[in-house]
This record gives C-alpha cells, sequence and structure tokens, in this order.
C-alpha cells in the first residue's frame, strides 16, 4: 500500500501558493475580459506550469545535484543555437522551433532556473570565507553570469539580459564578496556608462531617450492615460476605454498593470503591489530556514530577486519611471513561457523547503 510520509504536509510551504492564487485568478479575469481566445491559450500554459510545478516539486534534486551543470550547459548552448537555428519574430531571434511539432521554446525563458540552480551549486562547493569571495573567486563565479548575459543581450534581448546579471551579481552581494570588489566594480561601471552606450542597438538607444525626454513615448503615454482614468476605484468593463478602444498598446501582457489599474483604480494597484511584497517579503524570510545552507539561500535569493525585478521594472515602465522593455510581470502578463519558468521556479524552491529534513529523499513509504 502506497503510503506518503505525513512530514510532507508539516513542512511544505503553503503560504507561497496562497499569495500567487490570487494574481493569477485576477489575471486570468483581466485576459478573458480582454480576449476569450487568449484566455483559453492562458489555460493551456496554467496546466503546464501545474504539472511543472508538481514534476519538479517531486523530483529528488539534492540526490541529483551533479546533474545541475549539465542542465546549466544544456541551456546554454541551446542559447547559442538560436544565433543558428532560431525564428525571429519582431525584429527579435529569440525562439527555436522544435522539428515537426511546430512548437517553440524561448532558451533565454529556460535558462533562468538552470542560472540560478548553477549558482546555487557553484557556491555550495566553494562557500565565501569570512570576509567574502575574493577577486579570483568573484571573477568565477562572474564568468557563469556573464556568459548567459552576453548571449541573450546578442539576440537581442537587453531586458531579460539585465534582469539575470541584476539577479547573479545581487546574489553573490548577498552571499558575501569582499567590499573592496564592489568598490573597484562601481567605479569601473561608472567611467564606462558612456562607451556602453554607444554599444546598444538604435532602437535600445530610442528607448532610453524616450525616457529621459521631457515628452514620453506614445506606449507610456497612452499608459499613463489608462492608468489616470482608473482613479480611485476604476472604471467598469464598458468604461475601460483606453483598453477596449486598443488605444493601449499590449494591454495584456507588457502593460496588463495599466489595464489592471483602469479597471480597479488605486485600490487595486495597492492590491496588487501590496501581495507581490508580501510574496517577496515571505521568500527573503525563508532564507532563516536555510540556516548555514548556502544552495537554499542562492535559490531563495534568486527567487525573490527575479520576482522583484521584473514586477519593478513592468510597473515601472508603465508609469514612465523606466525605459520600455518586454518585461513581464510575473504570474500577471499574459504569455506561457514566463509563467511556467517561475512555476518550476516555485517547484524547486517547495522541494528545497519541503524536504530540508531528508536528504535522501524518501518521502514514499511501502507497506505489504
Amino acid at each position: 500500500m502506497l503510503q506518503v510520509d505525513r512530514r510532507i504536509f508539516f513542512h511544505f510551504d503553503f503560504l507561497l501558493p496562497l499569495l500567487v492564487f490570487p494574481i493569477v485568478v485576477l489575471s486570468f479575469y483581466l485576459i478573458s475580459e480582454a480576449n476569450t481566445i487568449l484566455a483559453n491559450k492562458q489555460l493551456v500554459y496554467f496546466t503546464i506550469g501545474f504539472f511543472s510545478f508538481w514534476a519538479f516539486f517531486l523530483f529528488p534534486l539534492r540526490k541529483f545535484e551533479w546533474l545541475i551543470p549539465f542542465f546549466y550547459w544544456l541551456t546554454v548552448a541551446l542559447l547559442v543555437s538560436v544565433e543558428f537555428f532560431g525564428i525571429a519574430k519582431l525584429g527579435a531571434k529569440r525562439w527555436i522551433e522544435i522539428p515537426f511539432v511546430h512548437f517553440t521554446i524561448q532558451p533565454s525563458e529556460l535558462i533562468k532556473p538552470a542560472f540560478i540552480l548553477m549558482l546555487a551549486y557553484l557556491i555550495k562547493q566553494n562557500p565565501p570565507d569570512t570576509q567574502g569571495y575574493n577577486w579570483r573567486d568573484f571573477a568565477r563565479l562572474s564568468f557563469y553570469i556573464l556568459l548567459p548575459f552576453f548571449l541573450i543581450a546578442k539576440e537581442p534581448d537587453l531586458g531579460t539580459a539585465l534582469v539575470l546579471l541584476i539577479v547573479g551579481f545581487v546574489t553573490l552581494f548577498i552571499i558575501g564578496v569582499n567590499k573592496k570588489i564592489w568598490i573597484t566594480l562601481a567605479l569601473v561601471v561608472g567611467i564606462s556608462g558612456p562607451f556602453l552606450y554607444g554599444s546598444l542597438q538604435d532602437y535600445q538607444k530610442k528607448r532610453i531617450t524616450d525616457f529621459i525626454s521631457e515628452k514620453p513615448s506614445y506606449h507610456v503615454r497612452q499608459s499613463i492615460i489608462a492608468i489616470g482614468s482608473g482613479g480611485i476605484s476604476g472604471q467598469e468593463k464598458e468604461d475601460a476605454t483606453q483598453t477596449h478602444f486598443k488605444f493601449l498598446p499590449i494591454a495584456t501582457s507588457d502593460f496588463i498593470f495599466a489595464y489592471f489599474v483602469e479597471r480597479f483604480g488605486f485600490w487595486g494597484a495597492f492590491g496588487l503591489i501590496f501581495t507581490y511584497a508580501l510574496l517577496i517579503t515571505h521568500l527573503i524570510t525563508l532564507n532563516l530556514k536555510f540556516h548555514k545552507d548556502y544552495f537554499g539561500q542562492v535559490v531563495t535569493s534568486g527567487v525573490a530577486l527575479l520576482i522583484f525585478v521584473y514586477m519593478g521594472v513592468n510597473i515601472s515602465m508603465t508609469i514612465g519611471f523606466a525605459p520600455v522593455v518586454g518585461v513581464p510581470l510575473p504570474f500577471f502578463s499574459y504569455g506561457g513561457s514566463s509563467f511556467i519558468t517561475f512555476m518550476v521556479l516555485f517547484g524547486i524552491l517547495e522541494n528545497l523547503i519541503t524536504f530540508r529534513y531528508d536528504q535522501t529523499y524518501k518521502f514514499v513509504k511501502y507497506n505489504a
């Protein structure tokens, strides 16, 4: 007879799904209201994401940590293959088509869990001393951060590349790096800023120019109008003219926050941001469960940072506080790649939390 170890229910973090669930429900409600076809597709993504969560939750990750480098280098190889076999959409070559089934995958999404797991693996193998990582160790870890950054930026997808760069180096800052290294890097980045700007693509320079100019771009203007028209309590569906008359661009994806505020107003925006803040705070406090466990700390910090950066950049660009980049709002924007990626990450995180008491993962017992 199959019997599941009851300790799973004691250690499983139920607060994580409780915080994510209302975000997902609100997202589906908005997408259904705007486009029923997209809503049906999103249901498929939800289903795949749900099964992906359970697959990674039940996989004995710590028992097979040695597979993590293979996973990382496989996703890097897929990023390289985009250059030769990639499919271009809207001027960017970011997708690979799977033969015979005509289904596309986006390697820049697959790299995210592999990236965080690889950092966790490397830091666990060589944890910092009391003074933090020295230049040699820092350079070694930086290689694994910078490699996917340059490959993704070349597609070009500077938004995703910068997110990984920020998540990687802030995670190192949390774990511990000698402060002299940070001071030196800050000076180098400050001095090389003009040269970095010169290396950008023309459309990337235009986004920065639009951001710092007195008059925002068309997309941002329409987004601000939608947010302003929401007022305190929002508009009824029929009165949400910015979205339903197609003035607001990409209303179910990049600018879904503006659409949400047009419908639910200031209090709706406050509630959504507050829910994200609770989720991020909870993720950060989970580090207490991983005392002296660098692997768990890196994964927890990486997931928290990923959600924080995505949320911060997406909301900031809708109100004109950041350049417009193709960064989704986690669990909220329409699309499968981002949602499934975050469900995989949450499956990995719940795995580390739930089975931290049993390194052998013998959570299933068989009785005769």
